[in-house]
């Protein structure tokens, strides 16, 4: 969640793309760093530097999906202007009441206007983008279910890694494979964002992976005649 979004968002400054997918892959790594310091240290303010960039990065990646398909270099002050009101009063509200249940309705509520974006556009516009598209949204979904399942059986996982083998107790952290899993499905959204965007600008996307393993899309700037 920190290091490869990092090497996304300089890929992205090399490639000429919009500034917005920066701000997507940035944001991402925030959300790492975030998560990282508060793990670490288990204190509020490093809570709050996990959790509130989480809304303020969905933020910017619903900007970027809803706004695919205008012209080039095309700015919807109306949608910025929306969005960060939405993060400013979920921020305020959050810092008021400290009710974790909100922040995770608040950020559910950005989830699924991502997810039924991404769903209409790789069913309807590109289906090709299927397979990038549902896997991202599977791996993410996969991540939660194992989080909630943290959440409700954490008393039963404790005692049954107190009779497992370190290694083997470790594999059963399911709140670390939340963080490992929505950290990847919330990269591929990225690298699915990047697609529709330069594939409607025609430009010509193509998917290369690093040491043979991370998958990053490299742009031509040359658009296709």
């Amino acid at each position: 969640m920190i290091l490869p979004p990092i090497y996304g968002a300089i890929q992205t400054c090399r490639d000429g793309l919009e500034v917005r997918y920066v701000w997507s892959f940035l944001g991402l790594a925030a959300v790492g760093i975030g998560s990282w310091s508060f793990h670490m240290t288990l204190q509020y303010e490093m809570q709050l530097l996990d959790e509130l960039p989480m809304i303020y990065s969905c933020c910017v990646f619903v900007y970027c999906l809803y706004e695919c398909f205008k012209q080039e270099r095309a700015v919807n002050y109306f949608s910025i202007i929306l969005l960060l009101t939405f993060s400013i009063i979920v921020s305020v509200i959050y810092l008021l009441w400290k009710e974790p249940v909100f922040h995770q309705v608040m950020y559910a509520v950005l989830v699924a206007f991502l997810v039924i974006r991404s769903v209409f556009i790789v069913t309807w516009v590109y289906p090709w983008l299927r397979a990038l598209g549902f896997t991202s949204l599977s791996v993410f979904l996969l991540g939660f279910v194992l989080w909630n399942i943290d959440n409700m059986m954490c008393d039963s996982l404790r005692s049954a890694r107190q009779q497992l083998p370190p290694v083997v107790g470790a594999v059963t952290q399911l709140h670390a494979w939340w963080h490992i899993l929505t950290g990847l499905g919330s990269y591929l959204h990225i690298l699915l964002s990047l697609q529709i965007r330069s594939t409607y600008l025609k430009h010509r996307p193509k998917v290369k992976f690093l040491c043979g393993v991370w998958p990053m899309l490299h742009i031509e700037s040359q658009k296709a005649s």
